[in-house]
């Protein structure tokens, strides 16, 4: 599948904030005979900084189409997850990426995306596109 639109505004993003790209593809599968995090593996970026190691899902939410979009990468995210735990891959968080504009007019006004950060523990990074900045990190 296709980088995300915003793959790019992401990465550079992340390297403003002195972030390095140490894997982009990063690719987890929990093993040979089992499936990969497909079909969505080119949007995960994989980034460090000092000692401090992360994973990113990047989701464009399209306006219209935004539940089933936030169905479909918290899904993602949680295979994800599923697959760093099956490999006991503690030493890097999951985060998935959204844009600023995604956040103010869809995310932070749904309950279920509240409930998926405090009951579910999904962790946001929220990248203004434009600017090509990391403006918010939430994280329970």
């Amino acid at each position: 599948m296709a980088k995300d639109k915003y793959h790019a505004q992401v990465r550079e993003a992340l390297e403003n904030d002195g972030w390095t790209i140490t894997n982009d593809p990063l690719t987890v599968a929990y093993n040979a005979n089992d499936l990969e995090t497909e079909p969505d593996v080119e949007k995960l970026i994989g980034a460090e900084k000092g000692r401090r190691r992360i994973a990113l899902e990047i989701k464009n939410f399209v306006e219209g189409l935004e539940v089933p979009a936030f169905y479909q990468a918290f899904g993602q995210y949680l295979v994800h997850q599923m697959a760093f735990d099956y490999h006991a891959i503690k030493d890097r968080e999951l985060f998935l990426a959204a844009s600023l504009h995604s956040y103010n007019t869809f995310l932070i006004k749904q309950q279920m995306v509240k409930d998926a950060i405090e009951k579910k523990g999904l962790s946001l990074i929220v990248v203004n596109m434009k600017t090509k900045q990391i403006v918010k990190w939430i994280k329970k």
